[in-house]
């Protein structure tokens, strides 16, 4: 299957609100109905910040989380990923507390404190600052509960020195291999995307991993063309980037999904369904009797 190409559609993020784009999901309707249009599309996972319904902020809340997974899993089959970011003020526990409660098929695992922060890249003016926090022992601890749960770690590096980060800490064998990575280029604090430096970040990574490509704002589908010429697999969604071209804003997740898959076909990679992203990704076998329908040993 080397030449398909798993898409994941990244509904909402921790930041990004009605009020910049009003097809961000707050509800659980919302965001079913937001998953299997994004399926419907093209895309195999679903990356998920669950929000609370009522004020559209970033939740921790298991049962909210465990809601939405549940309903995507009755309306469509795509895979989950759940994020272990969630939001500014979330602790670590909570982080870490709906992986092991649901057991989704996936988790983000982010791979080193960093500045993470929102700035105006013309004036350079830092509109909010806040630091990222994700110590070596914390990526250890996910990784464990991550493991023990059955759940596969998609593993966040904003810059090539988390990749290093992760290779030093695999020297103790904390993670399942083969591996899977999640190259962010754009966050202020992170890498930005330039050709040179997406090839340095695959050229680092095992032989054997699995790798996709995240750009936020206009870093979105340029990442995404050069990961489908360099057989990487895409994420495109509202987290990360509110337009479909220019400053026009996306319908949804799903409107960039379909530009996605459409780029994909053009230069000849097909679309991997979820039981094809399963295998591509190394996931865990699908088990009937887990809670919400999701993965396990």
């Amino acid at each position: 299957m080397d030449h398909k190409v798993v898409i994941t559609a990244a509904l909402t993020g921790a930041a990004t609100r009605k009020e910049q784009n009003p097809n961000v999901p707050y509800t659980k309707e919302e965001f079913v109905a937001e998953a299997v249009k994004c399926y419907e599309n093209g895309a195999a996972v679903v990356h998920l910040h669950a929000r609370d319904p009522k004020t559209g902020m970033p939740t921790p809340d298991i049962e909210i989380a465990a809601g939405i997974v549940e309903g995507i899993r009755e309306r469509c089959p795509i895979l989950i990923n759940v994020s272990t970011a969630i939001g500014v003020g979330v602790t670590k526990e909570q982080r870490i507390a709906p992986i092991a409660a649901i057991k989704p098929d996936m988790a983000s695992l982010n791979t080193g404190t960093m500045n993470f922060s929102l700035a105006d890249h013309k004036t350079g003016e830092i509109i909010f600052d806040f630091v990222f926090e994700n110590t070596f022992d914390q990526i250890r601890k996910y990784a464990k509960i991550m493991t023990e749960n059955g759940v596969k770690p998609e593993l966040e590096c904003y810059d090539i020195g988390h990749i290093h980060n992760i290779l030093l800490l695999q020297k103790k064998g904390i993670l399942e291999e083969p591996l899977h990575f999640n190259f962010v280029f754009g966050v202020a604090g992170g890498i930005r995307f330039l050709m040179d430096y997406i090839v340095a970040m695959k050229n680092s990574i095992p032989k054997d991993a699995t790798w996709c490509t995240c750009g936020v704002g206009p870093n979105s589908f340029q990442a995404n063309m050069a990961a489908i010429v360099m057989g990487g697999h895409l994420r495109v969604g509202l987290e990360d980037n509110l337009y479909i071209r220019g400053k026009e804003l996306a319908k949804g997740s799903w409107e960039q999904v379909a530009k996605a898959a459409d780029m994909a076909r053009m230069l000849d990679r097909e679309l991997a369904t979820p039981d094809e992203a399963r295998i591509i990704l190394n996931l865990p076998t699908k088990k009937a009797d887990s809670p919400y329908g999701v993965s396990g040993d």
